[in-house]
């Protein structure tokens, strides 16, 4: 069960090593200009030759009965965007096996990398979960650490767990198969919790964000919502850019400090930021000094 990339290589690697009588993934949306939202899990299952049932509401009668009716002796859960209901967590001889990405009990929810890496965690990680009615709550079979580099974005860091999410699964089911998994439960402290993003987190003013929270920000907020700053008197989305040395004072929160290349440092409160690349209102992306030079026409 899931439906955004994260969950493509579980889905491949449980098609290596077991046999998948079923993909479950959510229905087609609708995308940007008419054209439907991606489903990679859908998309990969129709490669694979495995079934596709994409029910609107998983805890709908017809839905539960569609996934028990494949007889399913394990349910393997990974970014899939809806709650399973228990009738679904309990009936397969296994249960169900979560890829979670992170740290349990650190960032149970559903946007833990985004919030990892927007609470400047230096770590994070996939967990391996049995799961319960709880949200992420249950016992974790299995997990490992992976570094957050000082230029991690979302889309970056999701790509490297889910590749390792999908090596610890293939790891758990062995261990569930030869009757040798042992989950562990969760400790009480250290839990926080990981909401979906809104718009409005990436709506931002220069005079009541520090430079670190703009960096974190926009490396977090991708692909959705982004980040927005107003820049040269138009509000444009923050593509990319860094964190500058210098402290920033003496300067306005919002004014351009300099053009470097083809880059543009402006002032936060406190601290520098170098934007790098900018998208428009309107337009294509480009690069910071090149959004300025047209302003300037």
């Amino acid at each position: 069960m899931g439906t955004a990339e994260f969950a493509v290589p579980s889905l491949r690697e449980c098609a290596s090593h077991h046999e998948v009588v079923l993909a479950v993934t959510q229905p087609d949306r609708p995308g940007s200009r008419g054209v439907p939202a991606a489903r990679p899990v859908r998309d990969a299952a129709h490669r694979l030759g495995i079934p596709v049932l994409a029910p609107q509401r998983i805890r709908g009668e017809d839905a539960v009965r569609g996934v028990l009716d494949a007889a399913p002796e394990c349910v393997v859960v990974a970014a899939y965007g809806q709650i399973v209901p228990k009738s679904l967590l309990d009936a397969p001889r296994f249960g169900a096996v979560n890829v979670h990405a992170s740290l349990l009990p650190r960032w149970r929810g559903a946007a833990p990398v985004a919030h990892a890496i927007l609470a400047g965690d230096e770590e994070t990680g996939v967990s391996i979960m049995r799961m319960e009615a709880g949200l992420d709550t249950g016992p974790v079979y299995l997990s490992a650490p992976v570094t957050i580099s000082a230029d991690a974005t979302t889309p970056m860091l999701t790509r490297a767990l889910s590749t390792l999410g999908s090596q610890l699964l293939i790891d758990v089911l062995a261990a569930l198969a030869r009757g040798e998994a042992r989950p562990e439960p969760q400790p009480a402290e250290g839990v926080t919790q990981a909401p979906s993003l809104r718009r409005e987190d990436g709506v931002l003013e220069w005079e009541t964000c520090s430079a670190l929270d703009v960096d974190r920000r926009v490396r977090a907020l991708q692909p959705w919502p982004g980040v927005t700053l107003p820049l040269a008197g138009t509000r444009v989305r923050i593509v990319a850019g860094a964190v500058c040395d210098d402290d920033g004072i003496g300067y306005s929160p919002g004014e351009i400090v300099r053009v470097e290349g083809e880059c543009a440092v402006v002032a936060a409160k406190p601290g520098l930021y170098r934007v790098d690349t900018v998208l428009p209102p309107g337009s294509r992306q480009m690069t910071a000094a090149a959004y300025l030079r047209g302003r300037r026409r």
